[in-house]
This record gives structure tokens, C-alpha cells and sequence, in this order.
């Protein structure tokens, strides 16, 4: 899949997270060799898309300085645009660590605050021209209107970014499932997706093996339990719009996106 139909079909991002404290996979893969192994495995398995994060964003998580990060990431993004013919995104929030991706041959920005943490996120993306992931958070989890309020900050982020001078077909959307969301918002939230995909945007479904799911599931379940309800709600995300999800375990995910995609977009271009 090239950058440019990206949002085309529905895809599949596989997380390689290249930290020690990541909630599911923490440490695993911090070597550039265990990384291109799990990068290889996820791409046979049909991602389309890498995703390198340096930095664990998991409730509590340590905060990782910038030169840490790069360290982390940039090795094994250079290793893996060297071995494998595929699309990187670099999950980061810092516009230097993100510079420092990119010119590795990371491909798409994902930012977890949409842009905010250093003001300069958005003028970089304008800068490469590259695709970017805005996605929705905020501090606290209180709200009035969750849905509302979560399309509200998506459009005003969005129009930020064209301001910046980023393209209309370069804007992704993230509601940004876990992220200062209690079990209910996420719910309410998963309940109003169309909400979401209404505003144009190509949007990035990103709820793999969270808290919200072990809730869905009675609870006590472990991460790695998760991947068949994770599956389910790809599935219900394809069908209200969504055009990636962001799983950990792609295999599970494969076939559900693939059938889903044929039966909702398939039918449209047929």
C-alpha cells in the first residue's frame, strides 16, 4: 500500500512499541534485532503499517526525555525502512523526536496530543508533507458531552492543521479510546463513532488489548487475552467509518478487516 491511498481501503497498523514499560509488551523489543523480528512478523501477518513508539503511554508511565526517545527510535526505524518495503509511524509528541524520525524514513506522524505539547508538531508535518494523527486527549476525565465534545476538539484540531498548511488528504483523526476516558466514556464514545467519521476525515481506530476492553469482557482478563474482543471492535469500527486500526496482534485482526472492508466499502465500489 503506497501513502497516497492510504485512506483508500481499510489498513491495519501494527504496534512495535521499543520501550521497557509498555501495559502489553513492555521490553520485548528494545534491541534492533528483536524489533525487526517482530516488525517482520506483523507485516507477513498484514500490517500495513508500522507503528514505533518510543515512549509508553500507559496511565502512570514515566515520561522519557527527547534524546531518549530518539535513541530508541530512530535505530530501529532506520533498520527497518532498510529491510522491509513498508509504510512508519512514529508515535511520538515531540516535534524533535519526530524530525529525527522522519529524516530515518518514518512516513507518517502519530501524535498523541494532536499537536498541543510543543506547538511546533503541526508546521513539521506541513514542512515533510507527510500524513498526521491527530488524536483527542485532555488532562482530566470529565466531560459533558463526550462525543460532542470529542468531535468538537478533532474539527478544531483539523482546521488547525489545514491553517498550518497540511493538506485535506493528509489529516488522520483519533478519538483517542483510554485517553482520559473512563469505561463509560469509552463506551458512549464507541456508541457515537459515526460522529466521528462524519467529519471527513480518514479516522484511526486505536482500543487494542486497553482497559476498556477487559471491562467489555467482565474484567481480570490479561492484555494478551484481549485480541479476539479487540477483533470484534475493529469490526464494529470498520463498519462505522474507521479506516485503520492499531492492533498488537495483527493476525487476529486480519480477516475480521478484510471482510468487513469488502462487505462495507466493497459493495460501494462494486
Amino acid at each position: 500500500m503506497s501513502i497516497d491511498n492510504l485512506h483508500q481501503q481499510v489498513s491495519i497498523m501494527g504496534i512495535l512499541n521499543v520501550t521497557p514499560d509498555s501495559f502489553s509488551d513492555g521490553g520485548k523489543f528494545n534491541e534492533v534485532e528483536a524489533a525487526l523480528a517482530q516488525a517482520e512478523e506483523l507485516l507477513a501477518a498484514g500490517a500495513q503499517v508500522i507503528d514505533v513508539g518510543g515512549e509508553s503511554t500507559r496511565p502512570g508511565a514515566e515520561f522519557v526525555s527527547q534524546e531518549e526517545e530518539i535513541a530508541r527510535v530512530v535505530p530501529i526505524i532506520r533498520a527497518i525502512k532498510e529491510r522491509f518495503d513498508c509504510l512508519v509511524s512514529i508515535d511520538t509528541y515531540k516535534t524533535g523526536t519526530a524530525r529525527a524520525a522522519l529524516e530515518a524514513g518514518a512516513d507518517i506522524l502519530n501524535d498523541v496530543w494532536a499537536g498541543h505539547y510543543d506547538g511546533e508538531m503541526l508546521a513539521l508535518a506541513a514542512e515533510y508533507q507527510v500524513p498526521i494523527i491527530l488524536m483527542h486527549n485532555q488532562t482530566e476525565e470529565v466531560y459533558e458531552d463526550i462525543v460532542q465534545e470529542v468531535r468538537d476538539f478533532l474539527a478544531e484540531r483539523a482546521q488547525a492543521a489545514l491553517a498550518a498548511g497540511i493538506s485535506a488528504d493528509k489529516i488522520w483523526l483519533d478519538p483517542g479510546f483510554g485517553f482520559a476516558k473512563n469505561a463509560q466514556h469509552n463506551l458512549d464514545l464507541l456508541q457515537g463513532l459515526e460522529q466521528i467519521t462524519g467529519l471527513g476525515y480518514p479516522v484511526l481506530f486505536g482500543i487494542s488489548r486497553k482497559r476498556v476492553v477487559d471491562h467489555l469482557l467482565g474484567g481480570n482478563t490479561l492484555a494478551a487475552d484481549r485480541d479476539q474482543a479487540t477483533a470484534a471492535l475493529s469490526a464494529w469500527a470498520i463498519s462505522k467509518g474507521c479506516k485503520m486500526v492499531r492492533v498488537h496482534n495483527v493476525q487476529a485482526n486480519r480477516d475480521l478487516v478484510t471482510v468487513w472492508d469488502q462487505l462495507v466499502n466493497g459493495s460501494k465500489n462494486g
